[in-house]
């Protein structure tokens, strides 16, 4: 999943950063308001970390824009202010979630999760296709019970295509959401991580779940359509 965090706080901003990297996510981080509309304009994320104080743009601003634009990415506001009429705005504003600083990071964790379901539609933090299933919670990945052995960035690409299962996924689309700017890597990564996660998941196994289209991209379904 790709996450944009607008932190103006540089030391806490770096720190969030390589925890959610670890925890598998996809990062953009940016330090004003200003900043995180420009990459907003022409990038789409899975959710949206927001300080509210930031040079530029406050959080509100850069919320109202997001929304202006039609997204309903969801939006979790990171703030020092803890008075209930303050959370009032932040939520009654159109955020998701609204997490007061100092918090842990196991937190913010589970609340990004817990917007991940809803945005997906999803009432468990596990992912199941048919006998592969993944706790979003433990980073567990299991196929017919067995646990598989995953990099951050399989994981990462894992989880995508079983949010999105039985969906058609370009490459594009793909590299877009498991990769950020800082990539410079070469055209055919997608492809090769693709054939690691065969490796993987349907090495052994007669029911493939992971499937090509030809011309399109990546599926993850339980049964090849002819």
């Amino acid at each position: 999943m790709r996450i944009l965090l607008a932190e103006d706080e540089e030391d806490l901003n770096h720190i969030i950063t390589q925890k959610l990297i670890s925890d598998g996510y996809s990062v953009d981080s940016c330090l004003d308001g200003r900043e995180a509309m420009d990459i907003l304009s022409y990038t789409d994320y899975d959710g949206i970390i927001l300080d509210i104080m930031m040079p530029g743009a406050d959080g509100y601003e850069v919320l109202r824009y997001l929304r202006a634009c039609g997204k309903s990415t969801p939006v979790l506001f990171l703030t020092a202010r803890d008075a209930i009429s303050d959370r009032v705005k932040g939520l009654d504003s159109g955020a998701n979630d609204y997490l007061v600083k100092p918090f842990s990071f196991e937190e913010l964790s589970a609340r990004l999760r817990a917007m991940m379901r809803v945005s997906f539609g999803i009432a468990s933090n596990v992912l199941v296709v048919a006998d592969l299933s993944m706790d979003c919670a433990s980073h567990v990945v299991k196929r017919g019970g067995v646990e598989i052995s995953l990099s951050a960035k399989e994981y990462a690409l894992l989880e995508y295509l079983m949010h999105n299962q039985g969906i058609v996924l370009s490459r594009e689309k793909i590299e877009d959401h498991i990769w950020n700017f800082e990539y410079e890597g070469g055209t055919n990564v997608v492809d090769v991580y693709i054939s690691y996660l065969r490796k993987k998941v349907d090495g052994g196994h007669s029911n493939k779940l992971i499937h090509t289209v030809r011309g399109k991209g990546y599926v993850l379904r339980e049964a090849d359509r002819k």
